[in-house]
């Protein structure tokens, strides 16, 4: 058939079917697209996890149709990450999705092509990530979670507000983590305006978990737990041993409430994968990551546990009941 005759045939078919037959061919020829997701800790250590996936499947994203999912965790095990993002660059993934700045570290020196999205990071610019959060450049972008120096301070005040005659507070962390190095700066700042006495106890690996809040209860009158992969992993047990040890304890992530947790103040998780979805979606319709920008919290939330912290002898002041975006009976 001769280009005159083609163009007379498709004129006289029904435009309904030429549509139809329009969409199969592009069905046909749509890429599956396969996205590598790798959690630094464990399935269960986040509570915004399961958004990231809803909200794919929202912007159209559904598994075993157009989309390929390859999914790691390395269950708080720093160490496994770099292993854990080379099984999927071997998989040929078109973009990494991650969170935590170990986990974007671990990401970033794996690849310099292929896209990197990531959920929740401290200070990307700070860590060398990025060399501007307007324009990140290079193939990493996402939210980050980078705290202003005021969030330690909000965390003082906090706990002053709850626990009564309080004068020391014991900050447990991991101090090999970046995030965890400035917290405790901006921590030990606040802590002399506020005059309150801090004591650093550190934990990099599971095992020291019991015999750092047995060094609290004893140094300290409440607690304060700031988050990176090893804390969040083993947030129950945390929980766990700060009411076993009768120590009223605050967390940097809203994620240990629902372990059982007295009070948390910070941003919510679900937000960021959410937003992060969003960000996947750009890049597998064209988007180049460096174009962009990094976006930073606006809110942060408060939630307290009426019941964690009866069984502590504590009540919660009116002025923190007002001020928490969920109370957990």
């Amino acid at each position: 058939m001769n280009r005159r005759r083609a163009l007379l045939f498709l004129a006289g078919l029904p435009s309904g079917l030429l549509r139809l037959q329009s969409a199969r061919a592009e069905e046909r020829t749509q890429k599956v697209a396969r996205v590598g997701f790798v959690g630094p800790d464990s399935l269960t250590s986040r509570r915004g996890v399961g958004e990231f996936w809803k909200h794919m499947r929202e912007l159209g994203w559904v598994e075993g149709r157009n989309v390929v999912i390859e999914v790691r965790w390395a269950d708080g095990q720093i160490d496994r990450l770099p292993v854990l993002m080379n099984e999927l660059l071997a998989h040929n993934v078109d973009v990494i999705v991650t969170y935590s700045t170990p986990g974007a570290l671990a990401a970033k020196s794996a690849t310099r092509s292929v896209p990197i999205v990531v959920a929740s990071m401290g200070d990307p610019v700070g860590t060398g990530l990025v060399t501007s959060l307007a324009r990140p450049g290079g193939n990493l972008t996402g939210l980050s979670q980078a705290q202003t120096a005021e969030l330690s301070g909000k965390w003082l005040e906090l706990l002053q507000e709850t626990v009564p005659h309080l004068s020391t507070v014991a900050v447990i962390s991991n101090p090999d983590s970046l995030y965890v190095r400035k917290a405790s700066k901006d921590l030990a700042h606040f802590a002399q305006v506020r005059r309150l006495k801090l004591r650093f106890i550190d934990v990099r690996e599971p095992g020291a978990l019991a015999k750092a809040f047995v060094q609290a209860r004893r140094q300290a009158q409440a607690g304060l737990v700031l988050a990176d992969p090893l804390t969040v992993t083993h947030r129950q047990e945390i929980t766990a041993l700060a009411a076993s040890n009768h120590l009223p304890t605050l967390y940097a992530l809203l994620d240990f409430v629902d372990a059982g947790g007295m009070m948390a103040y910070g941003v919510d998780s679900a937000i960021l994968f959410r937003r992060s979805a969003d960000y996947v979606d750009k890049i597998l319709n064209g988007a180049h990551p460096g174009d962009l920008p990094i976006e930073q919290p606006t809110e942060y939330q408060l939630i307290v546990n009426l019941q964690a912290a009866k069984a502590l002898g504590l009540t919660f002041p009116e002025s923190i009941l007002l001020m928490a975006a969920e109370v957990i009976k």
